[in-house]
């Protein structure tokens, strides 16, 4: 392949991958050269390399041999800047997508990864909360290498809840403490890509070799298949070869099995025959323990700069839909502030956070409060706001004030009105008397937190 055709390729990687990945992670790369079906480019940063290795790198192999080129695979490599060279010199090579080896061979000489793993996506950094709980012990059941106790382990959740740190964090454990095992970890994309690939060059029986060859199979996002009909029928024959073998297999995806659409009902039949695990939204206790977690990270990395009391707790109530915002955003406050010179106070982090406060805020009304109460403890929306005061009634009621009182800005003469036109003390009332019920009663915190859950969705 010549520099020509690379610029014909790129036009195909531009319909394929779309505009704004083709500008942000294929225009940088810079082609360097073809020899014995490896083709080269230069990268301007290692993280851009491994980008592209991970979500594109098949993806180019695939498209090349489309174009009729003799590629095998792709290798990045950073170009180190030098004014006076000609050429440029290639330094830190970036793995393509293929199975790579870790950074120790000695260590874990036969331990593989179809994709780069993040190296802070460990066990140590994940933090555990209500939410996640469940999943991260069954993670690290899983981690110790030991018999299989259920096969397949599915993850699923919402994006930014911790499914693709779990999946490192267990294929990062099992390098450490089990080198004789050998471990494959890619996405449900790139198994696509190489049984595309294996196909077209019909070298199915070395797909087939490599994936049951593995002792420990890992798909993140295998949503992804849905739809298309070869790659799951391969899929479903790789999962049962390496079930029978009693091989461990580990799965995530954006949701449940049983409502991912387009997959094969036999797929779903086998997706949830081990133990299926749910990742639930963030609670504010789990989005405050990141956020102290990551503010060491960032003071160490911005020595002296200062961050008032508070500021933690506003943006762990404020942005709640996805963690990987909530460490963007307080990642952007120290970098601002270290910029413009000032500590970290209340009106600076609203003026930083401005964009990101506004698209995470979201406008709960107390009539969807008293909706879903109602819904909740199964009475009538008229029992909820009318005058009875029996504790069926009652308590639900005093439910709805609190939530009403938490999560809008009305005030509380406001919310007296939307329940028949009470007054103002009998909210304060019911308020202060659930705050005392959650810490009495678990019932009340937990029927508290399933309601908050489901109105911030």
């Amino acid at each position: 392949m010549t520099e020509d055709d690379w610029g014909q390729l790129q036009d195909t990687l531009r319909a394929a991958v779309g505009k704004n990945n083709y500008t942000n992670w294929i225009s940088p790369l810079a082609f360097v050269g073809t020899k014995n079906g490896i083709a080269s480019f230069s990268v301007p940063t290692n993280f851009l390399g491994n980008y592209v290795s991970q979500n594109f790198g098949d993806m180019i192999v695939y498209q090349a041999q489309q174009a009729g080129h003799q590629v095998q695979r792709v290798h990045f490599s950073v170009l180190k800047a030098a004014a006076h060279e000609s050429k440029p010199t290639i330094t830190t090579p970036v793995q393509s997508a293929q199975p790579i080896k870790p950074a120790k061979p000695e260590a874990h000489n036969s331990a593989l990864t179809g994709a780069p793993l993040d190296k802070r996506f460990t066990f140590d950094s994940f933090v555990v909360g209500k939410p996640n709980d469940l999943a991260h012990a069954a993670a690290r059941r899983v981690a110790e290498g030991g018999p299989v106790t259920f096969n397949p382990l599915f993850l699923y959740g919402g994006v930014g809840l911790g499914k693709t740190h779990l999946m490192h964090a267990i294929a990062h454990e099992l390098q450490e403490t089990r080198p004789d095992l050998k471990v494959l970890y890619l996405s449900a994309e790139q198994f696509m890509y190489r049984f595309v690939q294996a196909l077209r060059e019909r070298k199915m029986m070395d797909f087939k070799s490599l994936f049951r060859a593995v002792d420990v199979l890992m798909v993140d996002d295998v949503q992804f298949i849905a739809g298309k009909d070869s790659t799951q029928e391969e899929f479903f024959h790789t999962f049962n070869a390496l079930v029978d073998q009693n091989k461990q297999i580990i799965i995530s995806a954006d949701r449940a099995p049983g409502e991912i659409k387009d997959l094969e009902d036999r797929i779903k039949s086998r997706l949830q025959c081990g133990l299926v695990v749910d990742l639930h939204p963030t609670d504010y206790e789990l989005r405050l323990g990141i956020l102290q977690s990551k503010v060491e990270v960032q003071r160490a990395q911005y020595p002296g700069l200062q961050i008032d009391d508070g500021i933690l707790e506003f943006l762990a109530h404020r942005i709640s839909t996805n963690v990987r915002v909530l460490e963007g955003a307080l990642t952007r406050l120290f970098a601002f502030a270290s910029l413009v010179g000032r500590d970290i106070t209340m009106d600076l982090t609203v003026d930083c956070l401005s964009d990101v406060l506004r698209a995470s805020e979201r406008k709960i009304t107390v009539e969807e409060i008293q909706r879903r109460v109602s819904e909740h403890y199964n009475i009538r929306m008229s029992e909820l706001i009318g005058p009875k005061r029996v504790r069926n009634f009652a308590r639900p009621r005093q439910v709805a004030m609190y939530l009403c009182k938490q999560l809008t800005s009305r005030s509380l003469p406001e919310i007296g009105r939307r329940f028949g036109g009470r007054d103002h003390t009998t909210v304060m009332h019911g308020v202060k008397r659930i705050e005392e019920l959650k810490i009495q009663d678990g019932q009340i915190a937990e029927d508290i937190e399933m309601l908050r859950r489901a109105l911030e969705e």
